[in-house]
């Protein structure tokens, strides 16, 4: 019969099981997301910036390499394609659409696409697209309708469609009435078919002017946390980059669920985590012989008959005061159950009540959904004004799931931050930390020690000044996770060797040395003794007996016959050592062949408590 905690799930099991939702992405529920790019091809993109700047369109090629890559390691089942409009040269279905060439189709990205985008990229790379592709008359409108098409041709399920337009001339027809008309045709339609278009606008002499044809061209934003169309083209790769990365990646929910304010005041809110732990994908396994991915089933036999148990066979038990209770998993899921998953709202309190310590996992982060309750954006964002106003966060009650047990979280307010470039960088709304039960609280007896001088305090300030930075943790890559994509990529784009990694957490020491001086000597006279180095172990000193003999022993614990029937009785004998119970073994002469501790318990039960 099955233990009971093989069928609970706890917390921790819980935010594993989030953090893999968005992660992996439930392809089966959700469907997949599609990107395609549609990149200018026309003269224009393929003229060097100054002062030794790469072109527009070789910017655009290692955007493209770059989003190809992380496809591969983030979500290799989204689909991503590559077409070129305004060439010479016309390459896609039934070749329909002149000046327009589908370097690939809607489909997984893999090494071999990464290889052929790469060999666009600089001086041989214009080469080549100069060769292949050309550049020749353009219409907008064609290559939308082309983009339709791949979309329309792919039977799977797609949750996200979107098309990005990279180009750095703001009036592409040149004031051709007709192709405009068509063009603005193509892309309502597109819109209206569930496909989101976005302008990467690139650098041009004398401004990119969005007014003059591609402000009807873009979609609106998504929601209110986007801003929309950017004013400013890119004329950076770095910005290039932050903005397609804002732009490809969709944000989903874990959930959906309700914060209830009152009787009959309820919003309905998003809950989003804004950071999951990145892990290396695990392991496929293969048949040896074929290569092909194998599948592994589980399956329960009876002990005694060896038959085949269904799950409506099996039973759920937890051993309890030498009491098995057995119950069903109905009854399980019965006593599981709290509330319906939602947040209710307790009560407010002053930002300085919560403490650092109170934060015992990684926080998630609500946004309203107005899609499912009218009115929620409006009550959300007046909530979250008068929060940050009065400096307070929201104590409520958190279900996040059904057959979750019920948390304490703090809804702590966030304003909105946008960069530079008017790229937002932290979104409006909450952030959910998760609050301690007093279960969860420890009190800890640290050790004293002898308290620091005033001296010795000062020069540690000084040593801190000349050590502080500025700290962004989008600065620091894992380089373990780093090193193994490397390797990976290596052997799939049968690279020579793999590319090098710089491990950011490495502290510099040569420049640490260089900023404090002497400050780290002065700061080992004031505190250690003379000569001292930190860098030799001191050799361990030996506690020697009363006596003056040798190691002073830890006295053997002995437990009688009736101590060993009364731990048994009240199910102690879990309190034990091993060694003692294995005296306890010989006392009683039984005799056992484990040496685990639980072996050793049951055979000590089944012998006293007979």
């Amino acid at each position: 019969m099955a233990e009971w905690n093989a069928f609970y799930h706890n917390e921790e099991e819980g935010q594993e099981e989030e953090e893999a939702e968005l992660s992996g992405g439930d392809y089966k529920v959700s469907g997949r997301d599609s990107l395609v790019f549609l990149v200018d091809a026309s003269k224009e993109m393929f003229i060097k910036g100054e002062d030794g700047r790469p072109s527009n369109f070789d910017m655009t090629m290692q955007v493209v390499r770059s989003v190809y890559t992380s496809k591969i390691i983030s979500s290799h089942r989204d689909l991503v394609a590559l077409v070129f409009y305004g060439t010479e040269q016309c390459k896609n279905p039934r070749n329909s659409f002149k000046h327009v060439y589908v370097y690939h189709d809607l489909d997984e990205p893999g090494a071999k696409r990464v290889q052929e985008v790469d060999a666009l990229r600089g001086e041989k790379g214009a080469q080549l697209a100069a060769q292949t592709l050309g550049s020749g008359e353009t219409s907008l409108g064609d290559a939308l309708w082309c983009c339709a098409n791949l979309y329309s041709d792919i039977k799977l399920r797609l949750a996200h469609k979107r098309l990005m337009i990279f180009t750095c001339r703001d009036n592409p027809h040149e004031g051709d009435s007709v192709k405009d008309r068509q063009a603005r045709t193509k892309a309502s339609d597109l819109k209206e078919t569930g496909v989101f278009i976005d302008l990467m606008h690139l650098i041009k002499p004398g401004g990119f002017d969005v007014s003059l044809f591609f402000r009807d061209i873009v979609s609106p934003p998504e929601d209110d946390s986007e801003l929309g169309l950017q004013l400013e083209p890119c004329d950076k790769l770095e910005d290039l980059q932050k903005r397609v990365r804002a732009r490809e990646t969709k944000r989903r929910a874990l959930a959906r669920l309700s914060l209830s304010l009152g009787d009959g005041i309820n919003v309905a809110v998003g809950v989003y985590a804004t950071a999951v732990a990145a892990r290396k994908p695990s392991s496929i396994r293969l048949y040896r012989e074929t290569n092909e991915p194998v599948r592994s089933k589980t399956r329960t036999f009876h002990m005694q008959t060896g038959s085949l148990l269904l799950p409506s066979e099996m039973k759920k038990a937890q051993v309890y005061g030498r009491k098995q209770i057995v119950m069903e998993k109905d009854e399980v899921d019965a006593i599981k159950k709290f509330d319906d998953p939602g947040l209710f709202l307790i009560g407010f309190k002053p930002m300085e009540k919560l403490k650092p310590h109170h934060h015992i996992r990684p926080s998630v982060f609500i946004y309203p959904e107005e899609d499912e309750v009218k009115g929620s954006a409006s009550l959300f964002s007046a909530l979250l004004k008068k929060c940050i106003e009065r400096n307070l966060f929201a104590l409520c009650r958190f279900i996040s799931r059904r057959n979750y047990p019920p948390r304490f979280v703090a809804l702590v307010p966030q304003m909105e931050e946008v960069d530079e470039g008017k790229v937002q960088i932290t979104p409006p709304g909450f952030n959910v930390i998760y609050l301690p039960f007093a279960d969860d609280i420890r009190n800890l007896d640290p050790p004293r020690c002898p308290a620091a001088s005033q001296t010795q305090v000062d020069k540690m300030k000084e040593i801190i000044a000349k050590l502080r930075f500025k700290y962004r943790n989008d600065a620091f890559e894992n380089p373990v996770l780093q090193q193994h994509f490397r390797n990976l990529e290596a052997l799939a784009l049968d690279m020579n060797e793999p590319e090098e990694i710089e491990d950011l957490i490495k502290p510099k020491v040569d420049q640490i040395d260089q900023r404090l001086g002497p400050l780290v000597e002065e700061f080992k006279d004031l505190v250690y003794p003379a000569g001292y180095n930190p860098e030799t172990k001191p050799a361990p000193k030996r506690k020697t007996a009363d006596s003056g003999g040798g190691a002073e022993k830890k006295p053997k614990v002995e437990v009688n016959a009736d101590d060993l029937r009364a731990h048994v009785q009240n199910g102690t004998l879990g309190k034990l050592t091993v060694p003692v119970l294995k005296d306890a073994c010989k006392l009683f002469g039984i005799k056992t062949t484990g040496t685990k501790k639980q072996e050793l318990i049951d055979a000590l039960t089944d012998q006293l408590g007979s």
